[in-house]
C-alpha cells in the first residue's frame, strides 16, 4: 500500500513536494490559508484544501491522523511552524517533518517532537558544492551530520575490477551498497561482482572516509 502525504504550506518548497508527490503518483493532501495556492495546486495534489494549520479542529476535520507522513513547510512563520507541528504530534499523525528556518528554530522543533527537521537550502547547497568540487560525485545526500550517500561514477582505475579486489570497506570504511548501471540497480552486490564502465557506485559512510575514497580508491 502506497503511503499518504500532507503537506501543509504551499510556498515554493512545499508546492515543489506537491509536484514531485504527484510525478511518483503518491497520494498528497495539499493544505495551505491562501484559497490562491490552493487552487494552483489543486489539480496536481489528491485533495487540496483551504484550512488554517494551526487550528486544532481544522486539523482533525481533514483527517491527517490518517496520513502517514506530514510535512510542515510554512514560508518564514516561525510561531505558525511551532504550533502546526505540536498540534499534529497530539493529533497522533506517524511521522511529522518540518521545514526550518534557523538553527533555534530547529532546536524547538526536535524538543517538540519532530520526527525530521528540513533545512532545504543549506542541504542543497552541499549537494550542489560536492557535486561541482568533484568529476566523480553525481549526488551527494546527508543522512547526519557526520554520515552520507554518495553517487559515484567508476572510473578506470576501479573499472574490470570485483568489490573483493577493491576492498573498500577494509581500506576506507566505508561501503558500497548498491551499483546503478544503466536502467538496472543491483542491490547489496555480491563481492564478486565486477564494477564496469560508467558504472555509479552507491558508497555509505562517514564522510571523511567516503572523501578518501572519491579521492584516493575510485
Amino acid at each position: 500500500m502506497k503511503k499518504l502525504f500532507a503537506v501543509i504550506g504551499l510556498g515554493r518548497f512545499g508546492g515543489s513536494l506537491v509536484e514531485e508527490f504527484h510525478h511518483l503518483g503518491f497520494e498528497v493532501l495539499a493544505v495551505d490559508v491562501n484559497e490562491e495556492r490552493v487552487n494552483r495546486f489543486s489539480e496536481l495534489a489528491t485533495h487540496a484544501v483551504v484550512a488554517n494549520a494551526i487550528n486544532e479542529n481544522n486539523l482533525k476535520e481533514l483527517g491527517l491522523k490518517n496520513v502517514d507522513i506530514a510535512i510542515v513547510s510554512f514560508g518564514g512563520n516561525i510561531e505558525a511552524s511551532i504550533l502546526a507541528t505540536l498540534l499534529l504530534k497530539e493529533l497522533g499523525v506517524k511521522q511529522v517533518w518540518v521545514k526550518a528556518l534557523s538553527e533555534n528554530h530547529q532546536k524547538v522543533l526536535e524538543k517538540i517532537g519532530a520526527d525530521r527537521v528540513i533545512h532545504p537550502e543549506r542541504e542543497m547547497a552541499k549537494r550542489i558544492a560536492h557535486h561541482v568540487t568533484s568529476d566523480k560525485i553525481v549526488d551527494f545526500i546527508e543522512l547526519s551530520k557526520n554520515h552520507s550517500i554518495a553517487e559515484i561514477i567508476s572510473t578506470k582505475k576501479v573499472t574490470d575490477k570485483t568489490l573483493n579486489e577493491l576492498n573498500v570497506r577494509s581500506k576506507y570504511g566505508c561501503t558500497i551498497i548498491g551499483i546503478q548501471r544503466g536502467e538496472e540497480f543491483i542491490v547489496s552486490p555480491s563481492i564478486e561482482e565486477v564494477i564496469c564502465p560508467n558504472d555509479i557506485l552507491i558508497v555509505l559512510g562517514h564522510n571523511n572516509e567516503i572523501h578518501a575514497f572519491e579521492e584516493k580508491g575510485v
